[in-house]
């Protein structure tokens, strides 16, 4: 199907709440004005949730899925192909709203899109692959069917940094596999993250109840989420201390709860002594810049092996020195705003510290607004804060390495272990080295940034539980049944 990209009258009403099929206003009381990060200009005003707005879309959800469930898989599955048009469709539109409202620059926004776009593409085929199974049992004329089936209703916590393709990253899977969902976007993104995607399903046919979208203050609807009886499942991806914040409360919850948690990362680049330059300083400076940094994958170290440090240090200043950074909208620019203000207080903080520890500034410049310009440091020590925090923003950190077993120690020397790289010419080390890399995912000759919407999302150690994408979020988000049957 050929895609056009105008032809669609603009989304409006982006003003409240969406429960129950219906556009509503929240009962909180409060409102939350919705601003370009580049400029603070208005984008909306919207009513925010409170606790009675929680119980009704968790009640919504839970009556709209029984149904849902006995739909036919074709029916599920057509849903997400007409959602995938209308993204077409609206690519514009849908790449405006990413830009004005998360800061990103349009080469990020094009990526979110296609992202987010290819999820749904994904999500079409699971209704079909809901597989059980029929096995033997030592028992005469017994048999043992097991029945693979929806687990009910899935809350969904999305982030502000990729927030269309990370709400829908769940919501797509969670709807296709016959369950209902309640999704609370972050507060810096309630139309990407959330409103504009329930415009996208409502139009795509999505019946009234399946997805509900709350947006409301963590502090007055957070908790409340986590520990609602209704969900099944928490899907969260955001930081590590929220992670830990939500599985603490969910163990508190009156119902047991599984957990999904996407969380931060410090991702080693390893640039070992037979790498090959040009891949190596590509893969650092896309890796590590790509929407100012602030990615859980972003390159949050580069660790690069003695015989080529000083050259690898000399060719990456040069390659960041020519990153473009302002107005997102300018399709030349790498680097735009940071998301709000905390962030900015945090980057600038971390400038600070690496200045303070003699670090040597070989990229640096000043802070415009919430344009934080690319800096890069070399020198840095591996157990230093500035390379043990997980950086939100547009600064590199080089850590010299004596050798490859000393690369291997500083690469898992973190809590984090999500994603992780390494550049060598020779295949067979790469892959020996990437075995002992303690990750989730290690990536080969390429950047440390990577989602397909069929292969294995996921972290080990304090970078999260579960795993994302393909069969492995089916299994995430379904239930077996035991069916015994005596003839």
């Amino acid at each position: 199907m050929k895609d056009t990209t105008t032809s669609a009258a603009a989304y409006a009403d982006f003003t409240g709440q969406y429960i129950d099929g219906a556009w509503c206003d929240g009962s909180a009381g409060t409102v939350l004005r919705d601003t370009n990060p580049f400029n603070d200009n208005l984008l909306t005003e919207i009513t925010q949730a409170g606790t009675r707005d929680l119980d009704r879309a968790f009640a919504a959800a839970k009556a709209a899925q029984v149904a849902w469930a006995a739909t036919p898989p074709g029916v599920r599955a057509e849903v997400f192909r007409r959602a995938r048009e209308i993204m077409g469709r609206r690519k514009d539109e849908v790449i405006d709203w990413l830009i004005r409202e998360s800061g990103s620059t349009r080469i990020k926004a094009e990526v979110e899109f296609g992202a987010t776009r290819e999820g749904m593409a994904e999500a079409a085929s699971m209704p079909y692959l809901m597989h059980g199974s029929i096995m033997p049992v030592d028992h005469p004329g017994k048999e043992a069917r097991v029945y693979r089936k929806p687990i009910g209703v899935i809350g969904v916590i999305s982030p502000w940094n990729f927030p269309l393709h990370l709400s829908n990253r769940s919501v797509a899977p969670a709807l296709a596999l016959g369950n209902a969902v309640v999704l609370k976007p972050a507060s810096d993104t309630p139309v990407t993250g959330g409103l504009l995607l329930a415009k996208i399903y409502e139009e795509a046919g999505l019946p009234p109840g399946l997805l509900n979208v709350v947006i409301g203050a963590g502090s007055v609807i957070g908790d409340a989420f986590c520990a609602h009886p209704a969900p099944r499942v928490i899907s969260f991806t955001g930081s590590t201390a929220i992670g830990q914040h939500i599985a603490q409360v969910a163990a508190g919850s009156t119902r047991l709860k599984r957990l999904g948690l996407e969380l931060g990362g410090n991702a080693p680049l390893v640039v070992l002594d037979d790498a090959d330059m040009g891949i190596a300083v590509k893969a650092a400076l896309v890796g590590r810049f790509f929407h100012q940094g602030q990615i859980c994958m972003s390159t949050n170290r580069i660790i690069v092996a003695d015989p080529l440090y000083d050259g690898f240090v000399e060719a990456l200043t040069g390659a960041v020195k020519t990153i473009k950074f302002g107005d997102p909208s300018d399709p030349e620019v790498m680097v735009g705003p940071l998301c709000n203000d905390t962030q900015v207080r945090s980057v600038t903080g971390l400038i600070a510290a690496a200045r303070e520890a003699g670090f040597r500034a070989c990229v640096e410049g000043e802070v415009q607004g919430r344009v934080v310009p690319p800096h890069l440091f070399a020198d840095v020590t591996n157990d230093s804060v500035f390379a043990q925090t997980e950086i939100f923003g547009p600064l590199a950190p080089v850590i010299r390495a004596r050798d490859e077993e000393d690369a291997l120690r500083m690469a898992n020397d973190t809590e984090y272990g999500l994603s992780s790289a390494i550049i060598t010419g020779n295949e067979a080390r790469g892959l020996a080295f990437a075995n002992r890399i303690e990750a989730g995912m290690t990536h080969i000759n390429d950047i440390t940034i990577h989602d397909y919407p069929h292969v294995m999302f996921g972290g080990e150690k304090n970078s999260g539980l579960g795993r994302f994408n393909g069969h492995w979020i089916i299994d995430e988000f379904t239930t077996d049944h035991l069916v015994t049957l005596q003839r």
